[in-house]
């Protein structure tokens, strides 16, 4: 192989690392440690996503991590990420302000089926922060509501404190074509809702198991607890989607750092089919 063969993956690779510089827009505080924010792109070229695709945010002088979505992918001109601080990047990244500017790759990955979901019934299910990943498919649906059958959405948070886009969900509660469940692990004096975990919810659903699509998203436990709760009620593994997280740091499939199994989750995922890894999900800390 010649010197200039092997440095074209090199040179490929390094470009495809660079971040378009983006610029805040708004910020908007979702609870004690998560932001949303709204950026728009200083090239001023649209960045159309696929609910469920990510985004490498890059925080200069600090690092990059992996940030699902969370806008409308109907609004491409701007891009809309909801962050929890969990660490030295995204602590940063919630302490932005209108006017900083961050770096952006992507999107990268592969979304939600929600094509494959036309026609069907379609069961949300979201753990805390798995809401964000989620948010673009409801809104996906709900501009094109007429294509979908029943459409449910279940959503489970640590506190009321802790509950994400609640004009959101306030919005969608008010509607009379869909179903919106929320439950939360340990309630306040004020809170008048469920308390419990996302699966108490799940026998107030109403769909057909024989056409129903269900998108889960949240902590691993969570999600195979909700799919085997599914199973039981007739549904195909095959028909339940999950975001698998690991950690990603290149996001193209070279690095390898976000393998699991035979897939690497910036290419071949972070939505896989529920039944490809639910082997995969037994193994602890796999």
């Amino acid at each position: 192989m010649t010197s200039a063969a092997r440095s074209e993956p090199a040179l490929g690779a390094a470009e495809a690392m660079l971040p378009r510089p983006f610029r805040v827009i708004s910020t908007h505080s979702e609870t004690q440690d998560t932001v949303t924010l709204e950026l728009e792109p200083e090239d001023g070229a649209a960045l159309s996503f696929l609910p469920g695709q990510f985004t490498m945010f890059y925080v200069f002088g600090i690092g990059e991590v992996p940030i699902s979505i969370s806008g409308d992918p109907l609004s491409p001109g701007t891009l809309v990420h909801t962050v929890r601080s969990v660490g030295a990047v995204t602590a940063a990244a919630v302490g932005l302000s209108v006017g900083d500017q961050v770096g952006i790759r992507g999107p990268y990955g592969v979304g939600w089926p929600v094509g494959a979901a036309e026609g069907k019934d379609l069961v949300v299910v979201a753990g805390g922060i798995g809401l964000a990943p989620l948010r673009p498919v409801v809104l996906d649906v709900l501009a094109r509501r007429d294509r979908f059958g029943v459409v449910s959405v279940v959503y489970g948070s640590r506190s009321p404190g802790d509950l994400l886009f609640e004009e959101d969900l306030h919005s969608w509660r008010s509607r009379f074509d869909m179903e919106v469940e929320v439950t939360v692990d340990r309630a306040n004096d004020s809170w008048l809702g469920d308390v419990g975990v996302v699966t108490g919810l799940l026998p107030r659903i109403a769909f057909d198991p024989t056409k129903t699509v269900a998108m889960l998203c949240g902590p691993e436990i969570m999600m195979k607890v909700v799919a085997s709760e599914l199973a039981l009620r007739a549904m195909s593994p095959e028909s339940v989607y999950v975001s698998v997280e690991r950690n990603m740091k290149c996001a193209i499939g070279f690095c390898g750092h976000c393998q699991f199994g035979p897939d690497f989750l910036c290419r071949d995922g972070p939505v896989l089919p529920y039944a490809q890894v639910a082997d995969r999900l037994r193994v602890p800390e796999l």
